[in-house]
C-alpha cells in the first residue's frame, strides 16, 4: 500500500490532534480604533455575507478558528477581540455593557457592509444584546445567541458568581486555568488549553471582574431580545433549555438548537453542526434586504 505523501500526513496528524495554533491564518489581522480612542483588533476572512463572531469572557478571538476555517469558503467571516482581550489594547475603562455594545456597532461601521450576521457567545450574547438596544439593529441581519442566559424565564442561580469572583482574587492563575479546561466535553491538546488560558490572563485581574459584573437586570436582556424583529438563532446547552422553550414561544422569529452534549464552548466541541446551522441560518433567515 502506498504511504500517504507528507502534506497528506499533516493533514491527518491536524485531524487527529484536534485544535491547534490560534493564528487564524486564514484571516487577514486588522484594527480600528474606537471612538473612545481605544484600537480594537479583528481578523477578516473570505467573501460574500458578512458574519461577525463575538468572543466570551477574556477569550481570544482565535477560538472562532474552526468557524472562520469552515466558514470563509463562502462568506466574509470577522472574528472580534473585544477590548483588553486577544490582540486588542488593553483599555483603561470601558469593560461594561453600553461601552463594549458600541464598540459592536462602530466595528460594524467600520466594516462599511450594509448588514450583518451577529454572532455573541456567553459575555458576547451581552454585549450584542447591548450593541442592539442601545443603538438598534439596522445593521443587523441576524442574532445568533451562544450559550448564555437571555432572561427568560426563572433566574438560573448566580451561587457560581460569589465562588468564582474570590478566587479570582486570591488564586487567579488556577481559576482561569480550571475555568479554560471546564469550556470544553471533548478532549483538547494541552497547548490549546495553555494558550487560552495565557490570553484570559492577559486581561487584567479589575477588568475580568468588571466583565462579570455588568449593571443590569435581567429584564434589560429579554427586552433587547425581544426588542429586535430579526431572526435569531440560540443555541444552548440544556442547562438554558427552559429559557430556549420560553424563548421560543414567546419572540415570533426565534430558533432554539439545544446542544445535548456539548460543554460551554459548543462550537468548538460541534463545530461541523454548529458551523452547519450558522450557515443555513445566514443563507435561509437572516434579512440581507
Amino acid at each position: 500500500m502506498r504511504s500517504p505523501s507528507p502534506s497528506r500526513r499533516a493533514l491527518l496528524a491536524a485531524a487527529l490532534l484536534g485544535p491547534a495554533a490560534p493564528a487564524l491564518a486564514q484571516g487577514a489581522s486588522r484594527s480600528f480604533t474606537t471612538s473612545d480612542g481605544i484600537r480594537l483588533h479583528y481578523t477578516d476572512a473570505g467573501q460574500g455575507r458578512p458574519i461577525l463572531l463575538v468572543p466570551g469572557w477574556c477569550m481570544p478571538a482565535w477560538i472562532w478558528e474552526q468557524q472562520v476555517a469552515g466558514l470563509a469558503r463562502g462568506h466574509r467571516v470577522i472574528a472580534f477581540d473585544p477590548r483588553s482581550q486577544g490582540q486588542s489594547q488593553i483599555a483603561p475603562r470601558g469593560h461594561e455593557p453600553g461601552r463594549r455594545g458600541r464598540d459592536i456597532v462602530e466595528l460594524i461601521a467600520h466594516l462599511g457592509t450594509p448588514r450583518i450576521v451577529l454572532v455573541g457567545w456567553s459575555l458576547g450574547v451581552l454585549d450584542g444584546l447591548s450593541a442592539i438596544a442601545e443603538h438598534g439593529d439596522q445593521r443587523i441581519a441576524g442574532l445568533v445567541l451562544v450559550d448564555n442566559s437571555v432572561g427568560e424565564g426563572p433566574a438560573p442561580s448566580g451561587a457560581w458568581r460569589s465562588r468564582f469572583i474570590p478566587n479570582l482574587r486570591s488564586r487567579r492563575e488556577p481559576t482561569v486555568r480550571a475555568f479554560v479546561a471546564s469550556m470544553f466535553r471533548t478532549p483538547q491538546r494541552p497547548d490549546y488549553l495553555a494558550r487560552l488560558t495565557e490570553d484570559a490572563l492577559r486581561v487584567p485581574l479589575q477588568a475580568s471582574i468588571d466583565l462579570l459584573s455588568y449593571p443590569r437586570p435581567r429584564e434589560f436582556w429579554r427586552e433587547a431580545v425581544h426588542g429586535t424583529r430579526r431572526p435569531v438563532l440560540y443555541a444552548i446547552r440544556p442547562n438554558f433549555a427552559t429559557q430556549g422553550e420560553y424563548l421560543a414561544a414567546s419572540h415570533p422569529n426565534a430558533q432554539v438548537e439545544v446542544f445535548e452534549t456539548a460543554g460551554h464552548a459548543l462550537f468548538v466541541d460541534e463545530a461541523a453542526r454548529f458551523n452547519a446551522l450558522l450557515a443555513d441560518f445566514a443563507q435561509r433567515r437572516a434579512l440581507w434586504a
